[in-house]
This record gives C-alpha cells, sequence and structure tokens, in this order.
C-alpha cells in the first residue's frame, strides 16, 4: 500500500520543495527587522518565539509564533488540495487514507526541516516547536491539543520553554499511537520528533547543567 501511495502521482513530489520553501521562510527575522535585533547573534541566536520574546519584546514574538505555526499548516493544507485536485477517483478507502498520511506527513516534515535549515539563511534556522505544532494542528489535531496542554503544565511548573517544547514533543509519537492512528503517522511523528530534539541538543546540556534559560528571563 505504502508502494502504491508513493507512485499514485509524480506530480504531488512538488510538495516537498514547496513546504521546504513554505518552512524556510524567517518570520523571526522579518518581524525584528525594524527593531535593530539581530537574532542570529543575540540571546539564543534563535529564530523562533521565544528568543525574539527576550529580545524584541512581546508583540513581535507572538507575531512569529502564528506564523511559525501556521507555515506548518499551510504546507499540510497545500498538500491535502494537491491530493484532492489530483484524486481520479475509485481509490480504496485503505489507499486514499495511506496516502493522505504519507504525504500530508511528508509536506509538514518537509515545512519543519525548512523552517530548521532555511534557504534564506544559509540552511541555518530555528528549532522548529512552533511550525511541527502548526503541522500537527491539520495532521492531528487532537494530538496538537494533548500536546499543548502538556506545554503549558510543563512550563508553568518548570518555567522552561525548552523543557516544555521536550516534553510534548517527545511525547507526540506516544500520544498518536494511543489516539490508534496509523503506523505511517506514528513514524511521521518519530520524525519530526527526533528533528526538533536534535536541534534541542545545546538546551538539553543547559538544562543538565542548569544554566538554562527561564521563562521571562531578557535575553543576555
Amino acid at each position: 500500500m505504502i508502494e502504491a501511495a508513493l507512485s499514485f502521482a509524480p506530480l504531488i513530489y512538488l510538495i516537498v520543495p514547496a513546504a521546504f520553501l513554505i518552512g524556510s521562510i524567517p518570520f523571526g527575522i522579518i518581524f525584528t527587522k525594524g527593531t535593530g535585533v539581530d537574532l542570529t547573534s543575540t540571546g539564543s541566536k534563535n529564530i523562533g518565539a521565544t528568543n525574539v520574546l527576550r529580545t524584541a519584546g512581546k508583540l513581535p514574538a507572538v507575531l512569529t509564533l502564528v506564523c511559525d505555526m501556521l507555515k506548518g499548516t499551510l504546507a499540510v493544507y497545500i498538500c491535502r488540495v494537491m491530493i484532492d485536485s489530483i484524486n481520479p477517483g475509485g481509490w480504496s478507502s485503505e489507499l486514499a487514507l495511506t496516502i493522505d498520511d504519507l504525504w500530508l506527513g511528508v509536506a509538514g516534515l518537509a515545512a519543519v526541516s525548512g523552517h530548521m535549515f532555511s534557504v534564506f539563511l544559509s540552511f541555518r534556522g530555528g528549532k522548529g516547536v512552533a511550525t511541527g505544532f502548526g503541522v500537527m494542528l491539520f495532521y492531528s489535531p487532537a494530538t496538537a491539543g494533548i500536546m499543548l496542554i502538556i506545554w503549558i503544565l510543563m512550563a508553568v511548573i518548570s518555567r522552561h520553554s525548552s523543557l516544555a517544547a521536550l516534553t510534548a514533543v517527545g511525547v507526540m509519537p506516544v500520544i498518536l499511537a494511543l489516539l490508534d492512528a496509523s503506523i505511517t503517522k506514528i513514524i511521521i511523528g518519530v520524525l519530526i520528533a527526533l528533528l526538533i530534539i536534535f536541534k534541542h541538543i545545546p538546551n538539553i546540556r543547559n538544562l543538565i547543567a542548569g544554566t538554562e534559560s527561564r521563562i521571562g528571563d531578557k535575553a543576555k
């Protein structure tokens, strides 16, 4: 079934570069451009909303957070539209589900990768939490809702944005499994989680050393 989903239409492969380019848009850089802040050399040097909040204030941070999320949602939505436009009819329900789970997941994975390795920033970028959450908002809304609750609880308890994100992302594949998602969706969840955790390795080291910044701290 996976083989059939991979070969059902060559046009669908265009979603990979398209989603990567969407994910590559560095909204953190865009929304701090007029503030005189260079995110790549300030604070954590990350282009995500947390560093924007610490260095440029609430409004740029909120705009960055929302737009970084929407990158993931938009990429998956465009893939949905492409599949619907290609669908010749006559697919079995099993094949249709496999195509959805595979290609919507591929689009989401490409968008998260684009955010992390932006073509506009010499293949550097953010850590993918907001974009990954945006992907899940479309790919598995129930999973996104549970992840949000976990993030809020961990953020309140630990006051570490990174630890809250790592916890929510780390349990994402488990949540998908508990919600009886397909093996394809679970694998996509694992891949997204691994990418995000990989980008958080410096934060993990800081958490272990007790030097990780807390929510509300200003950039040093």
